[in-house]
């Protein structure tokens, strides 16, 4: 049994402590809002953002960060990405030397460009950070759906070691030494997922979606090995599989977004009416910028930055893509 405390009590944050508890494991749910503290103490379940899904008694509700960070053996960081980097610094007086910092938000900071393990790094510089990814809605991992992800991490026993306390035998962990790859794809997809969501929103069918993925996904990996990343993450789970989940599913945010923004709403509107932190917006213009820094051709995710901030629609940003130069599929494949 381990002590591990869960930073986030959204509806990823609540699904993951709801597992960890009932791997045998002493937890913790830490949350800032006090409303949300009532709630899961009295009503024993996160009613807003993961209904039906019963919280233990036995998982000791807090809203003191201090007490949900010093001495625990790990220590998840669930809340959006955008407040990854704040939310760390607020840690990092009560984090010892080595301590385990998981990251399981997906994104990338806009201003600096890092990933969400790098920016912890940052703010805790003796943390042992690690990231676990993967194609797993938290309205199924909390009705406890068979589920598959990816945990990342510097060391193959780090790695391990949090793959012993998270794996079931319904939720089967996979590691990785290819933490670059795995928050790319995890961040990226988001961004593709509002290109495919609009897609829908237009009234578009199978075929433009499956466009969408799979050219989305050829970008992804470009910039991915550009910058480090092993092409076969991007094949994997945290890659081509979280992409399909997340440009398909009805729980996705990212789509429901990408919906709203192709039948004309904006992107605030979008997120205003999804109600809920639509991490793709956040992480298209870091993906430009990734772009260009790195000199990679991104043109779905280009379109996406023009409809989200420039006033493109989505139906002439489609138009756009279909119309561009005639190219080959792969440069890896040519004749002889």
């Amino acid at each position: 049994m381990a002590k591990v405390s869960v930073i986030g009590a959204g509806s990823w944050g609540t699904a993951l402590a709801v597992l960890l508890e009932q791997n045998g494991h002493e937890v913790t749910l830490w949350s800032f809002l006090e409303s949300e503290i009532n709630m899961l103490k009295e009503e024993h379940e996160q009613k807003e953002k993961l209904p039906g899904v019963k919280v233990s008694e036995r998982i000791h509700i807090t809203g003191d960060l201090e007490e949900a960070v010093r001495g625990m053996e790990v220590v998840v960081l669930a809340v959006p990405s955008t407040v990854i980097r704040s939310t760390a610094r607020k840690c990092a007086p009560f984090a010892a030397e080595g301590q385990i910092f998981v990251d399981v938000a997906k994104g990338i900071e806009e201003n600096t460009l890092l990933t969400m393990t790098e920016v912890i790094a940052e703010e805790i510089p003796g943390a042992d950070v690690a990231v676990m990814s993967g194609p797993s809605h938290a309205e199924e991992v909390g009705r406890g759906i068979p589920t598959t992800i990816v945990v990342g991490a510097k060391t193959q026993v780090t790695a391990a070691y949090l793959q012993n306390i998270f794996m079931n035998n319904r939720f089967r962990v996979y590691i990785s030494s290819d933490m670059i790859g795995i928050e790319l794809g995890g961040a990226l997809k988001n961004v593709v997922a509002l290109a495919a969501g609009a897609a829908d929103g237009l009234g578009y069918g199978d075929n433009t979606k499956a466009a969408l993925i799979t050219r989305g996904m050829a970008e992804i990996a470009r910039l991915g090995t550009a910058m480090g990343g092993k092409y076969e993450t991007f094949s994997g789970l945290t890659g081509i599989g979280d992409l399909i989940v997340t440009c398909a599913s009805k729980h996705s945010r990212n789509r429901r977004a990408g919906y709203l923004i192709g039948q004309g709403y904006s992107y605030q509107e979008a997120m205003d009416e999804v109600k809920m932190v639509v991490e793709g917006v956040y992480s298209a213009k870091a993906a430009i910028a990734l772009g260009r820094k790195y000199q990679v051709s991104l043109p779905i995710i280009e379109k996406i930055n023009e409809v989200l901030f420039e006033g493109l629609s989505a139906a002439e940003a489609v138009k756009e893509l279909m119309l561009r130069d005639k190219t080959i599929e792969h440069s890896l494949v040519d004749w002889e």
